[in-house]
């Protein structure tokens, strides 16, 4: 039976794809500036961004897991796994896979921890959410070291993929990253 899929990503799965990478960029540059900053009205201001950033991450992680079990992903091109040795494959779907999972449980971690901790969060000082752990100190600082080591890890295969689409780009040059690039008019 023949594969239907397109040759290429949706503009949705595209928007929803850059949209997460830029936030992501962005939330683990403030969170590593922010945990260096001594206890300040700064301080506390970005933590409340990092926070709603966190919120906006997991429904944008949401959407997208819906949209891409609703509208399959393109298939790999015959021309690329004719020469992908069978780890990269794998690689590339367990990569694929751990970024999902990392997607949601990152920002649930942090959203555990601030409950645990006491801190309430209050989307865009507007919409409060309700706490998902009871008040716990000793839980807290469990769970705090666990966001830090899964945003390490998200950064990690990040950079992985990142190094992936560039060899595919300009040592394969198949032409794979075009996939998830708009196209030009």
């Amino acid at each position: 039976m023949a594969d239907t899929r397109p040759n290429r990503y949706t503009l949705t799965a595209i928007g929803l794809h850059w949209l997460l990478a830029l936030l992501l960029l962005g939330m683990f540059v403030v969170g590593l500036y922010m945990t260096s900053l001594p206890f300040s009205p700064q301080r506390l201001k970005l933590y409340n961004w990092h926070k709603w950033a966190g919120i906006v991450v997991l429904t944008l992680s949401f959407l997208r897991l819906l949209w891409r079990l609703s509208h399959r992903p393109p298939a790999l091109p015959d021309a690329v796994l004719t020469v992908m040795p069978a780890w990269q494959r794998y690689a590339h779907h367990a990569t694929h896979g751990a970024l999902y999972v990392l997607f949601f449980a990152i920002p649930l971690l942090g959203w555990a921890y601030s409950s645990a901790a006491g801190f309430p969060i209050v989307v865009f000082g507007v919409l409060p959410l309700p706490d998902f752990m009871p008040v716990d100190k000793a839980l807290a600082e469990a769970i705090k070291p666990w966001h830090g080591y899964a945003a390490y890890a998200l950064a990690a295969l990040v950079v992985l993929h990142v190094a992936a689409a560039l060899k595919h780009q300009f040592v394969d040059r198949d032409s794979l990253l075009t996939r998830m690039l708009p196209r030009r008019r």
